[in-house]
């Protein structure tokens, strides 16, 4: 709709996880310099903790791209919401084993291991990677944990990347899967962006995008995105096309916070208000106090009892 009037060839906030958008902002590179760090280490489960709309998806589809074909067998599952069979069925069909539809739960399992002894003997380590791994039903988070017992004489033969909202985090506190935290050697946890990584989130999709003009978003409507999005990166996307829409329609070059706040008011989730930042509502406290120490003493220059002494 507006992308010819902003010189763009396409949208550069469309919600879609499209890798060739990511913007190697410091919470990503740090989560993917963490994850090949993990997995040149061939152990045990890496778990990635990120609220919705973090990115975590993105990150897991960069990961496939990036991985070696020739030194990794990648696994992907994006749906994880499987019986322990199921489970066991589509790992099968990700390392292309055929003829396992009937198979039992035990002579399915001899063949995986077959699979991933073959694959360890020419050089590639299988990785397998879940996203929602929050969704994973206990049982089969547990048999996910069995299969990861599956070891050559130097090395475990399957890694797990699991990708979850922090749910997973309350799930793996009970005690039935003490165990299986025990083998989690690598964790990190996404954070929200913060101003200076909007600014460049921003700029930098819309350079993808084709944009190459002047910025885009004023100073005032960053930070109305800022605290709008509050630094997810999904809400951010919803918001900067709908700001763009709304410059759109009214002709602007430029997107200001008049129409960042239209998108807010349009948008489910979105933070609405003036919130007061941590600084300002910190010497807000600061300042009551002050005048409630001073209130004190002007009391008891009048001769009224302190009221300090009246609090437990």
């Amino acid at each position: 709709m507006y992308e010819a009037f902003f010189g763009l060839r396409e949208k550069p906030f469309a919600l879609t996880p499209n890798t060739e958008f990511l913007v190697q902002l410091a919470p990503y590179q740090g989560c993917l310099n963490l994850l090949r760090l993990a997995l040149a280490e061939g152990e045990g489960f890496i778990k990635v903790i990120g609220e919705v709309g973090t990115g975590k998806t993105l990150l897991c589809r960069t990961v496939l791209n990036l991985l070696d074909k020739r030194r990794f067998q990648a696994a992907y599952l994006p749906n994880p919401c499987l019986t322990p069979l199921a489970l066991r069925q589509a790992l099968a069909h990700e390392l292309h084993l055929q003829d396992t539809a009937e198979l039992d739960e035990h002579s399915l399992l001899q063949r995986i291991n077959q699979r991933l002894i073959e694959l360890a003997a020419a050089g590639k380590s299988t990785v397998l990677l879940i996203d929602e791994a929050q969704a994973l039903p206990p049982r089969t988070l547990e048999s996910l944990r069995l299969l990861t017992n599956l070891e050559g004489e130097r090395s475990k033969l399957l890694q797990v990347v699991l990708f979850a909202q922090p749910e997973l985090d309350s799930t793996l506190q009970q005690e039935a899967f003490r165990q299986l935290r025990q083998r989690i050697t690598f964790s990190y946890s996404l954070r929200p962006l913060d101003l200076v990584d909007i600014r460049r989130y921003l700029q930098e999709r819309l350079a993808v995008a084709g944009y190459r003009g002047e910025p885009l978003f004023s100073e005032a409507a960053l930070r109305r995105l800022a605290r709008g999005s509050g630094g997810i990166p999904r809400l951010l996307n919803i918001l900067a096309n709908k700001a763009l829409m709304a410059a759109f329609g009214e002709g602007c070059r430029q997107i200001g916070a008049v129409h960042v706040q239209r998108a807010i008011a349009d948008t489910e989730g979105a933070v609405r208000g003036g919130a007061l930042r941590p600084g300002l509502r910190g010497l807000l406290l600061c300042l009551a106090a002050l005048l409630a120490l001073l209130a004190g003493g002007w009391l008891a220059l009048r001769g009224w009892p302190n009221v300090l002494e009246w609090l437990p």
